[in-house]
């Protein structure tokens, strides 16, 4: 009997470079409410959930109605910017095309609303490669593994036959949280701060052709 794979993607920094737009999107919506921001508290908090990020920034948790508000605010601003701009990263499209020939299944896992992972999906042309997409907006945010989990669930692939592929460092633990392999890139943090991660690499085109199939094995 065929034991099922899965690889489980991360969106933001993995699949497309959307850092400086999401950077830009944050300092527009937070400036409109005197909230301090600047490029250190954006790494220290990408690939967190809205809410994660706002708690984080602000020292408190706020009001849902708040997050609500100021994130609507902030996800209008970036799919408007990146409507047009959105590009693979390097080495994207051709392991999408061979892990899928390969049968193994794959999925997004995402912190970012279903908006946004909507239409970075369509303006890449990525769709057909994912059985699932998923959304941890509304689940507790990385580096908690609930949105690796209920990936895998949704995919019908046991944790430990799953691969995640990151950029964060909350993204890489909470892979490790899920009891699944990581692949680490370095588009958003140095390659020390994501130790934790099995593979670190640069760039999804430096990765050895059966990677997969070693960390799956």
């Amino acid at each position: 009997m065929k034991v099922e794979q899965g690889v489980l993607w991360d969106l933001d920094g993995v699949l497309v470079d959307t850092g400086e737009f999401h950077y830009r999107a944050w300092s527009k919506t937070l400036s409109e409410r005197d909230i301090p921001f600047n490029r250190k508290r954006f790494r220290a908090t990408f690939g967190m959930n809205n809410a994660g990020i706002l708690k984080t920034l602000l020292g408190y948790t706020p009001e849902p109605d708040v997050v609500a508000e100021i994130s609507d605010r902030k996800e209008q601003l970036f799919r408007r910017a990146v409507k047009g701009y959105a590009r693979p990263l390097s080495g994207v499209q051709a392991w999408l095309k061979r892990i899928k020939n390969q049968g193994i299944k794959q999925a997004i896992a995402s912190s970012a609303p279903p908006a946004n992972i909507d239409v970075l999906v369509d303006e890449l042309g990525m769709r057909s490669y994912f059985d699932v997409l998923v959304s941890g907006f509304d689940l507790p945010g990385k580096p908690d593994p609930a949105v690796f989990l209920k990936a895998a669930r949704l995919i019908g692939v046991p944790p430990d036959r799953c691969v995640v592929v990151e950029d964060a460092v909350a993204g890489v633990e909470g892979a490790r949280r899920a009891g699944m392999k990581c692949i680490a890139v370095t588009t958003t943090n140095p390659a020390h701060e994501l130790k934790e991660a099995d593979v670190v690499v640069d760039r999804l085109d430096n990765l050895p052709l059966d990677i997969f199939e070693r960390l799956l094995s």
